[in-house]
C-alpha cells in the first residue's frame, strides 16, 4: 500500500508480521548492564552480565509482553557509531541469543548511539527480527554530538548481509537532543523523510527516557504517515489506554523496573499490570 504522502514502497505492516497481532503490541526493553569496554564497567564476568540480561527477559516474557528490544543502555556515556568497538557486538550477540532462546520472544537490537550497522550484524547472528535505529534520516545534535542519518548505509550493509528481512523501527525526532538543523522543516516532513529512505515502522518519543509525548503531538505523526506507528518512552499504566488509541503498538521499560528506574531490575508485577491495561 502506497502512503497518502506518495513516498511508500508497497511495505508489508512489520508489526503484524513480527509479533502476530496489528495493534496494542508492547515491547519490552532489556537495558544490558555496562558490557566490558565501557565506563561503568566493574569487572563483572561474562555470565553475571548475560544472567542479568535474561532474568529481565524472562520476568517481561511471564508478565505477557509480545517482543522485547535489546539495548546497550548500561554503557552510559554513549559512543558515536564509529568509535563502539567489536566487543559491544560480541557481547550484545550472545545476550540477544540467550533471550530469544529462553523467552521464545520476537527480539529487537539497538546499539547506541545510532550504530545500525553493529545492530544489523548482532541481529543477523542472534536472528533478531528487527532493530531500532535513533538517527535513519537528517541529522540531529545529541548528547554525543552531531549524529547523522544512518539509512544510506545501514541499507546496503544489510543487503551486503543477505539479511533483508530484518526490519527497521526508526525514531522520527528522536529524544535526548535537538532537531535545529532541521528546523526549516515541518515534524510532519521529518517523519515522511523516514519513511521514504525505506523504514518499516516509526518511533515516536517524548524528550527523554521515561518522558511521555503528547496526544497532539502522536497525532501530528501518526497523520503523516501509514507506516505502523509506536512510542518508545513515557509509556505507564495511566496512560497505556490513551496512547494505544493513537499508536500500533509501545515500547517500554522504565515504568516496569522496581521503583520506576531504568537501572533497576524488571518489576514482572508490574508487566503483568501494564499488560492488563494495554489490553
Amino acid at each position: 500500500m502506497e502512503t497518502s504522502s506518495g513516498v511508500g514502497r508497497g511495505r508489508t505492516d512489520c508489526v503484524e508480521q513480527i509479533f502476530g497481532r496489528p495493534r496494542g503490541v508492547v515491547i519490552g526493553v532489556i537495558h544490558c548492564p555496562a558490557f566490558p569496554g565501557s565506563p561503568r564497567y566493574q569487572g563483572a564476568s561474562s555470565e553475571a552480565i548475560y544472567s542479568a540480561a535474561l532474568a529481565d527477559a524472562v520476568a517481561y516474557a511471564k508478565g505477557g509482553v509480545d517482543g522485547l528490544i535489546v539495548e546497550n543502555h548500561g554503557d552510559v556515556p554513549f559512543s558515536k557509531p564509529d568509535d563502539i568497538g567489536p566487543e559491544t557486538s560480541a557481547f550484545m550477540s550472545v545476550t540477544a541469543d540467550r533471550i530469544a532462546r529462553e523467552t521464545g520472544l520476537p527480539i529487537g537490537i539497538n546499539v547506541l548511539a545510532n550504530a545500525a550497522l553493529p545492530a544489523l550484524a548482532i541481529a543477523a547472528a542472534s536472528n533478531a527480527a528487527f532493530v531500532r535505529v535513533n538517527q535513519w534520516a537528517n541529522a540531529y545534535v545529541a548528547n554525543e554530538g552531531l549524529i547523522e542519518g544512518a539509512a544510506a548505509l545501514a541499507l546496503r550493509y544489510r543487503a551486503k548481509l543477505r539479511a533483508d528481512g530484518i526490519r527497521v523501527f526508526a525514531d522520527a525526532h528522536v529524544k535526548h537532543g535537538a532537531h535545529a538543523i532541521v528546523s526549516d522543516r515541518s515534524l510532519e516532513e521529518l517523519v515522511r523523510d523516514v519513511e521514504f529512505f525505506d523504514a518499516d515502522a516509526i518511533i515516536a518519543t517524548g524528550q527523554r527516557t521515561g518522558d511521555a509525548a503528547s496526544t497532539d503531538y502522536l497525532r501530528q505523526i501518526r497523520n503523516a504517515t501509514t507506516l505502523p506507528l509506536l512510542v518508545g518512552s513515557g509509556c505507564t499504566e495511566r496512560n497505556i489506554a490513551e496512547i494505544l488509541s493513537v499508536v500500533d503498538g509501545v515500547i517500554v521499560a522504565s515504568s516496569l523496573k522496581v521503583g520506576g528506574v531504568w537501572w533497576n531490575p524488571v518489576d514482572e508485577s508490574k508487566v503483568r499490570g501494564f499488560m492488563q491495561a494495554a489490553r
